[in-house]
């Protein structure tokens, strides 16, 4: 709106027609001047300064803050137990990997591997039990007597001397050269390596003859070691399975049924 003014730049109109028209008189745009001045009037000098300072900080915080809550968040159930971060390079998940791995690679192999099974034979009869009281040799000679006493030598965690007896036995039956290498390497590194968790108990003297021997094994490369093994059995072990319960209650049994009978 164009509002016509004299020469001294004051409107021309009337004072109730400026109000008719909506215009301002001086006092009020002074006043109105002033309090709109007021109101949009910016913080000055440090007060500027420090409200710059928390928006950057406040910008710089935010990306940070939601980068590790999401951190936080994402982490799965196999987080490492001493460091934050969870993924597949972390140094203790690789160890518990690996540990598992070797866990079940070991139970593996002993399930595959397994025990020895024990040899068929039928029941023994009383005479038989009677008679392996009288010597260690009657004892041997039966199927029977040899599960019986295995099954007291694994009470005395001491049954390796009973299977390297029996491969020692067995390796006597091969003809076949190759086979006989074969079982040879086996029975080294079952029974006489120092590694082996079933190694038995030989002198320095029988080791050093099975080395020799084992440069070309043959049936009877284990014999002085075989020999040494049972006589340990027959000294050591023998005279406490006639006291165990196990050759008790097996002859106990086999009276009891021949009275019935």
């Amino acid at each position: 709106m164009i509002i016509p003014r004299d020469g001294s730049g004051m409107c021309c109109r009337s004072p109730m027609e400026q109000k008719a028209v909506g215009c301002r008189t001086p006092e009020e745009s002074t006043i109105q001047g002033d309090s709109s001045g007021s109101a949009n009037s910016t913080p000055m000098g440090s007060e500027r300064t420090e409200m710059r300072k928390r928006q950057m900080a406040a910008t710089q915080e935010t990306p940070g803050t939601a980068q590790a809550q999401h951190s936080v968040g994402n982490r799965g159930p196999n987080a490492c137990c001493f460091c934050w971060c969870c993924c597949c390079s972390c140094s203790c998940l690789t160890v518990r990997n690996q540990e598992e791995e070797r866990a079940r690679r070991t139970s593996h192999e002993l399930q595959a591997e397994g025990i020895p099974n024990c040899e068929e034979s039928p029941a023994p009869t009383l005479e038989e039990v009677n008679a392996w009281a009288q010597s260690f040799d009657k004892l041997m000679l039966t199927p029977a007597g040899r599960n019986a006493f295995r099954e007291f030598l694994r009470t005395e965690f001491s049954e390796e001397n009973m299977l390297f007896w029996m491969a020692c036995e067995e390796l006597k039956q091969e003809s076949n050269k190759s086979v006989i290498e074969e079982k040879a390497r086996l029975i080294y590194e079952d029974y006489i390596s120092i590694l082996s968790p079933k190694e038995v108990s030989l002198d320095s003297r029988v080791r050093e003859v099975i080395n020799r021997n084992m440069l070309e094994p043959s049936q009877h490369t284990f014999d002085d070691a075989q020999l040494q093994i049972y006589t340990l059995m027959h000294r050591d072990s023998y005279p406490r399975f006639m006291n165990s319960a196990i050759y008790k209650d097996l002859l106990r049994s086999l009276s009891e049924k021949s009275i019935e009978a």
